[in-house]
């Protein structure tokens, strides 16, 4: 009889995050933050983080501390993920070093990430050619400028592409490393560690190969943050314009103009885009037909459900509930 598969013993996924001197340790931070910390209350297999470097001599940091590295680039050769944060000068040449490592990796198949100013590493190593990526907006123009064989797309939060996974900087990375939870483990899991963040849901990814999420500001419009708050509340029911407008209390005109300028996109759309993340976890942990889940989550037929699922998410309901199903 075999050893019985417990917690413990289930196989962890492995992480290998760089770091360098003179970065800014917020992105770092937000790695270890989602992936670092032991959540046994999950049930779930976490990962295995490990933080290395080029040294593993005390490196300064822009915060006025000085971190140390356990590992060296040696890490990257078993790790299922390599995630890039910002680099301290992105004018600064890659060392052939780590070029060489991040393409092993890469050619072994591991998922290679970056946040903010990370993107520069990546395309040092030739692994952006030809794809669609992102960094923050400040550092898109010499991005490329420097790589033209990049598809830079300066505007959106992060791009997905598969293996190669690019957010913009600052807390883009936070909304990227619940995107690479909900990708590993599902909305329900995503969402919990979000709520330990004392974040908002992670309510974007999954099987996307492509996502481009409009870069949004923070909400400090009172109406627009109370429309929106009920409208979430509501899911279910038909939503029109001049309804949440009535509860920001502004007029239809107003309220659109307020909408577009503190979220970046149109209230339908932003509809729209809640009702397909509200989906995700009934398709993940129910039995419910795609017809009571496109009920479930205010869609007014299955069709219209599966349309902009597929735009959401370039799968269809059923191939993603099957994904989680596999596991």
């Amino acid at each position: 009889m075999g050893t019985p598969v417990t917690l413990e013993t289930r196989a962890r996924h492995r992480i290998a995050v760089l770091a360098f001197a003179g970065m800014a340790p917020f992105e770092l931070g937000c790695v270890v933050e989602v992936f670092g910390l032991p959540r046994p209350e999950l049930d779930v297999a976490w990962y295995d983080l490990d933080v290395c470097a080029e040294t593993t001599e005390p490196m300064p940091t822009v915060g006025g501390f000085s971190i140390t590295a356990r590992h060296g680039l040696d890490v990257l050769a078993a790790a299922d993920t390599v995630i890039v944060p910002g680099v301290a000068d992105v004018c600064a040449e890659v060392s052939p070093a780590l070029v060489g490592a991040l393409r092993t990796a890469a050619a072994r198949g591991a998922r290679m990430v970056s946040i903010c100013s990370g993107a520069f590493a990546l395309a040092a190593a030739g692994l952006l050619d030809g794809r669609a990526a992102t960094t923050h907006w400040k550092y898109a123009p010499l991005l490329r400028e420097r790589h033209p064989l990049v598809e830079v797309t300066p505007d959106v939060l992060y791009v997905d592409s598969g293996q190669v996974i690019t957010s913009a900087g600052s807390a883009a990375g936070l909304d990227l490393c619940l995107h690479l939870v909900r990708r590993d483990h599902g909305a329900r899991i995503a969402n919990t560690v979000a709520r330990r963040l004392v974040l908002p849901p992670h309510r974007d990814g999954g099987q996307a190969q492509f996502i481009e999420l409009p870069v949004r500001d923070v909400v400090d419009d009172d109406g627009v943050a109370r429309a929106m708050a009920w409208a979430l509340d509501h899911l279910t029911e038909p939503l029109t314009v001049n309804l949440l407008a009535a509860h920001a209390r502004m007029s239809p005109r107003s309220f659109l103009r307020h909408f577009a300028r503190h979220t970046g996109t149109s209230p339908i759309r932003w509809l729209i885009d809640q009702r397909v993340a509200a989906s995700l976890p009934l398709l993940e942990t129910s039995d419910s037909p795609v017809e009571q889940v496109a009920a479930a989550v205010g869609f007014d037929s299955p069709a219209t459900f599966r349309h902009h699922f597929s735009r959401c998410m370039r799968t269809s309901p059923s191939s993603y509930r099957r994904t989680f199903r596999g596991r």
